[in-house]
């Protein structure tokens, strides 16, 4: 049976759209991974919440279709709203993949049992330490948390060691961060599982105290302020610096991508996954979906984005300019021990960031 798989686009990155087309209903797929047979009653309509960056989303449904022969729209929005739309919708969510920028918005669902558990197969597609503890969701791509520091106002020998060096009242009315950006939240987590709550808790309300004015809306503007030279130093998501770089040359950078000490908590790999809804009733098609973004045909897709995420497929090489994954020396922390984030807002309350 012939299968649409349907997202509704989003027009904005951390936008969520406030018109829903309504959805049909027909056939679904005999099995997982299984080629598509016309049904009777019309195609099928498989939603998938799209977390994940539109443009890499939009290039990996489009090799979708032409590989299936399944139609694809997406519905865009920041994980964290979509998140919370899936649970106030319930069992009447029409979403049936979820597919999200970090593990803890992912961990949120498989915490309420939202998720349904993928076949062995599919999750075989990358190492088990990068999906879900339970097998409710699989990981797709990786990046870390680092620092981008201006050039020409910081000498590689003047960058701190570790992320916690930040609340030195030196680094006052220097630093720019995100405090709303789910990428800074694993970092969050990462400090209590090294230091404890209490000390979390002083080194955000320094942390908030020493970027008075770079307290930024998201990773964008942190990694353009430190370029222009607004702030000194920034805490983003390596990714951010690279795509500013191909979009403005490299003879318009002023700021270059540095990395904490190995181990250190601030060094944190982030995850990028996906799961079936386990409410939805078009499971098979819905894994489908999710199976291939672990291809090599997406993974591949990833890496020629301007995503700058890494591939977790084993033998699949990162993009060039990227540090190899294998240099990479980041902190310990588990998908298990990076939680679902909500020890991570509780702080940032407590801080009075957010």
């Amino acid at each position: 049976m012939k299968i649409s798989i349907s997202l509704i686009r989003r027009p904005g990155r951390r936008r969520l759209l406030a018109v829903w087309a309504g959805l049909a209903a027909a056939a679904v797929l005999a099995a997982c991974g299984g080629t598509s047979q016309q049904s009777s009653s019309g195609p099928t309509t498989i939603t998938v919440y799209n977390g994940q960056h539109q443009q890499t989303t939009m290039a990996l449904v489009s090799a979708f279709e032409k590989s299936t022969g399944i139609k694809v729209r997406e519905r865009d929005g920041g994980e964290d709203q979509l998140v919370e739309q899936i649970q106030q919708e319930g069992s009447s969510s029409p979403a049936d993949v979820i597919y999200a920028e970090n593990s803890p918005a992912l961990m949120v669902l498989e915490g309420k049992a939202m998720l349904a558990p993928l076949s062995s197969q599919t999750l075989s597609a990358v190492p088990s330490r990068y999906s879900s503890p339970t097998g409710d969701w699989l990981g797709v791509s990786a990046r870390v948390a680092v620092m981008v520091y201006n050039t020409s106002k910081i000498q590689p020998s003047q960058l701190p060691v570790s992320v916690l060096d930040l609340a030195d009242p030196k680094w006052k009315g220097r630093i720019a961060f995100a405090p709303t950006e789910t990428d800074f939240r694993p970092v969050i987590t990462s400090v209590v599982a090294a230091h404890g709550e209490a000390a979390a808790l002083t080194w955000l309300k320094a942390l908030r105290s020493n970027a008075s004015a770079h307290i930024e809306p998201d990773n964008e503007t942190v990694t353009a302020d430190v370029n222009s030279g607004q702030a000194q130093i920034g805490l983003v998501d390596s990714y951010y610096w690279y795509r500013l770089a191909k979009e403005q040359g490299a003879s318009s950078m002023h700021s270059k991508v540095a990395y904490f000490a190995a181990g250190d908590p601030g060094y944190v790999l982030d995850v990028s996954g996906a799961g079936v809804l386990k409410s939805s009733r078009r499971q098979a098609a819905a894994e489908q979906f999710v199976a291939f973004l672990a291809s090599a045909q997406a993974q591949q897709i990833i890496v020629s984005s301007d995503s700058y995420e890494y591939p977790l497929r084993p033998g699949q090489a990162p993009a060039p300019v990227l540090t190899p994954f294998d240099q990479l020396q980041p902190n310990s922390l588990t998908i298990a021990q990076l939680g679902d984030g909500s020890s991570a807002v509780k702080l940032e309350q407590q801080a009075q960031i957010i």
